[in-house]
């Protein structure tokens, strides 16, 4: 039974790799073929901007400067960690990274996110 749970586990595991690297390979599409960077990604998830909202001047001002630690939305909800490899099943569902990328690009850089940096920031989760 212990073996079944593993294989099931694992099997799940890799699904949700599977649509992440649909998700990404999508993005490299949209791109124009890019290659995306974990370097640029991480950078991305640091920086601090001006140009959307005031409360939310980055992405870790809700999920914290450690992708690898649970976050809070401003009303106190909590966020499960960013990195894939405590949460496999994020950014699993294109539709819903597609809702979240609109709504967070939106709400801290006062736009939408281009296809290189959903990438390099997806890319950047895929290897913590």
């Amino acid at each position: 039974l212990f073996a079944i749970g593993l294989t099931l586990g694992a099997t799940a595991q890799t699904q949700a790799g599977s649509a992440q690297d649909a998700i990404i390979a999508a993005l490299a599409a949209q791109a124009g073929g890019a290659t995306f960077s974990a370097a640029k990604g991480k950078a991305f998830f640091e920086a601090t901007r001006s140009g959307g909202k005031p409360a939310t001047p980055s992405c870790s001002t809700c999920h914290t400067k450690n992708p690898r630690a649970m976050g809070k939305t401003r009303v106190g909800k909590l966020i499960q960690p960013m990195a894939l490899s405590l949460t496999p099943d994020r950014f699993s569902d294109p539709a819903k990274v597609a809702k979240w990328f609109r709504r967070n690009c939106k709400s801290v850089l006062g736009r939408e996110c281009s296809p290189t940096e959903k990438g390099n920031f997806l890319t950047y989760l895929t290897n913590l």
